[in-house]
């Protein structure tokens, strides 16, 4: 995952969670609801920006077989 990516992500979790707890203390379910989807949402974002590594190594991977046999 690179870096901007790990930051994004973990800045969505930790602020979800953030919100869910306030949520929770302060009984105001739509504030908990909304921290918990914005948790999702980081969670999400890192496993997208995984994948989209392992496409872009594929990617070189294959040029890098195919400049070997031309």
């Amino acid at each position: 995952m690179s870096l901007d990516g790990k930051v994004d992500s973990a800045k969505d979790k930790i602020s979800g969670k953030a919100k869910e707890v306030e949520g929770k203390v302060t009984g105001d379910k739509a504030r908990e609801a909304q921290g918990k989807a914005e948790g999702v949402l980081g969670k999400v974002k890192g496993k997208l920006d995984d994948a989209k590594e392992k496409v872009e190594d594929t990617v070189d991977d294959v040029k890098k077989k195919l400049d070997k046999d031309n």
